[in-house]
């Protein structure tokens, strides 16, 4: 069993390829001091995207990396990669950011990549996963926030929300009322981090009910 990170003020890298609505939702739980954590820089992979925008307001360091003015994406991971470490990153967030990360990526933040999906996983994985819900006429859909691993939306499950699915919604109006979820839960699961109560044991998630439940002996790892 690993824990993901001593008790700490985390340093948070956001990633975002459009509205960054998360973002906003984590920069008011920072400022309401709910969350010891602070944003250091915002990377978009987008021209223009409305987050750039945002991070102005916010007064946060903000980058446009455009993967098409990248030889490769290899060197756009690279860029990303030597970002974030210069600003001494501890955790990457990911809010609606459209790229897959690779493995060299992973690899340089090892378990301290998290993404929010709009889904309850491992159901409707990938795009317009609302859309999914919907078409397959589930009576309940929700968000997900996992840790990211090397396939699409497989990573271990950290929290979860529940959304009842409407009779009469669309795409729209049920991606909507997940998101307002979104913006519940995706701060909350970063002060489980910041509070040193994320363990991973395989696939699964651990959370600690405080941050002196876990302890070690020369044999074992186990909780109070």
């Amino acid at each position: 069993m690993i824990r993901v990170f001593e008790p700490k003020r985390l340093r948070l890298a956001v990633l975002a390829s459009g509205q960054g609505s998360n973002c906003e939702a984590i920069a008011a739980a920072i400022a309401r001091r709910d969350l010891e954590a602070e944003i250091v820089v915002i990377i978009s992979d987008q021209p223009e995207a409305p987050i750039l925008y945002k991070a102005t307001k916010l007064n946060i360091p903000a980058y446009n990396f455009i993967p098409s003015s990248f030889s490769n994406s290899q060197q756009y991971e690279m860029k990303l990669i030597s970002t974030l470490i210069d600003f001494k990153v501890d955790l990457v967030v990911l809010a609606g950011y459209m790229r897959l990360v690779s493995s060299d990526f992973l690899d340089a933040f090892p378990l301290k990549v998290i993404n929010i999906h709009p889904s309850l996983l491992p159901s409707f994985r990938g795009l317009h996963a609302q859309r999914q819900a919907i078409e397959e006429g589930v009576r309940y859909s929700g968000c997900t926030v996992h840790i990211v691993d090397r396939g699409m939306d497989t990573g271990p499950i950290i929290m979860q929300a529940v959304v009842p699915v409407k009779q009469d919604d669309d795409e729209n109006s049920l991606a909507a009322r997940i998101r307002v979820k979104e913006h519940e839960i995706y701060w909350q699961v970063i002060k489980l981090f910041a509070e040193g109560r994320v363990y991973i044991d395989n696939k699964r998630v651990i959370i600690a009910d405080n941050q002196e439940d876990y302890y070690e002996t020369s044999a074992n790892k186990c909780f109070r």
